[in-house]
């Protein structure tokens, strides 16, 4: 069922074509009262304020518009009903069935204007078949062209603007569904890195609650801080989430190399051995959250399924490329065909940058290796090695 429009442009239009028939008809000598005349006028653009007027409308309107005209009644804003209404069913409708009724529309109501018998004429006649009346000068005759040209434009400007208007929305749909994704594979890096260090940080607790409370008590304090950091980051994506504004906008601060240390450190509390080695020039900060995130999707697989006592991190320049290897000693296995949420996520902002990313068994454990060039990303100061 169509919806009345709230707009306030279509109700303008319709105004304007009853008030406009009415004092057409109430000056010119009319065959039938005005009042009459200006109710055809309102059936006839009615259909405007319909959020989603039928396909057949502009055959309706254009139904009501050739009997104006036939009963004889005036001219004015009659003339506006017929492509109003087609303007309007093609700005709505994706169906393209409605050019069908806009064309019989147009037919109809053109033949409503040759038909009517007080036409104006430049043959002298009493319409533009009457004596006198002249094949190609008769304004009747291009009156009712007029009616049919003026019908197909307002038909091809409503369907191309309804074609931007879609293509825009397809647009804002793929920025939303692009931001969600960002934000699940956020979720995904940070609160997920953030569980399997709590994980792994509590079986240690439990394994040693009893011969080492001291040691146990570190754990559980490493568990606090990092449970508290990924409190605070899943209220940061869930405050994007609610955001009006669900188009990408800025993320919230994310991190760098210089916090890759403090990464590995929270690893460490939880009894796994991560060496860690950086020889690499300051880059961008795009480079700097990419290296990064692949450290931490490394080190979370390992803490999640390589079963791994060791782990090792490597930041260096290899040729022209900046390249980032996270292996372990753990069983060989990761999250399965490599087509996690975690793993795509890092392929993306790799190769975004122009880069690489391999995720590849070992005779003995797992690595994941991230290869960035150097061109464009980095800022020319080197970094002392870490």
């Amino acid at each position: 069922m169509s919806r009345i429009r709230r707009h306030w442009l279509p109700w303008l239009v319709v105004v304007a074509e009853v008030v406009g028939s009415l004092g057409s008809n109430s000056q010119a000598d009319t065959r039938g009262p005005a009042v009459l005349g200006a109710l055809l006028a309102l059936l006839a653009v009615l259909p405007v304020v319909l959020q989603r007027p039928p396909a057949w409308m502009p055959a309706a309107s254009a139904a009501f518009a050739a009997t104006y005209f036939v009963a004889g009644y005036a001219e004015g804003p009659i003339f506006i009903a017929v492509p109003a209404v087609t303007f309007a069913v093609g700005l709505s409708l994706r169906t393209r069935l409605w050019i069908v009724w806009a064309a019989a529309g147009a037919a109809l109501v053109a033949a409503g204007v040759m038909l009517r018998p007080n036409g104006p004429h430049l043959g002298g006649g009493p319409g533009p078949w009457g004596p006198g009346a002249g094949p190609a000068g008769d304004l009747t005759v291009w009156q009712a062209f007029g009616q049919v040209a003026l019908i197909a434009a307002c038909g091809a400007v409503a369907s191309a603007l309804r074609s931007r208007n879609e293509a825009r929305a397809q647009r804002q749909r793929r920025v939303v569904s692009e931001e969600r994704v960002r934000m699940a594979a956020d979720l995904h890096d940070g609160v997920g890195h953030g569980l399997a260090v709590i994980a792994m940080q509590a079986g240690a607790a439990l394994h040693v609650l009893d011969r080492d409370p001291e040691a146990a008590r570190r754990n559980l304090e490493a568990i606090r801080a990092e449970s508290k950091e990924s409190l605070d980051l899943l209220r940061r994506q869930l405050a994007r989430m609610t955001d009006a504004a669900t188009t990408a906008g800025p993320r919230a601060p994310e991190h760098g190399l210089a916090d890759v240390r403090a990464l590995v450190e929270r690893v460490r509390t939880g009894g796994l051995e991560v060496s860690l080695r950086i020889d690499a020039p300051e880059v961008t900060p795009d480079a700097e959250r990419a290296v990064y995130a692949v450290i931490q999707e490394g080190l979370t697989n390992v803490l999640r399924h390589a079963e791994a006592t060791r782990a090792e991190v490597v930041v260096q320049v290899s040729g022209a490329d900046l390249v980032v290897t996270v292996g372990d000693d753990g069983r060989g296995s990761s999250t399965g065909d490599g087509a996690g949420m975690g793993l795509a996520g890092m392929r993306s902002r790799v190769e975004a940058l122009g880069g690489t990313l391999e995720a590849s068994p070992r005779p003995r454990g797992f690595r994941l290796r991230a290869s960035i060039p150097l061109a464009g990303s980095s800022t020319g100061t080197p970094q002392e090695p870490a």
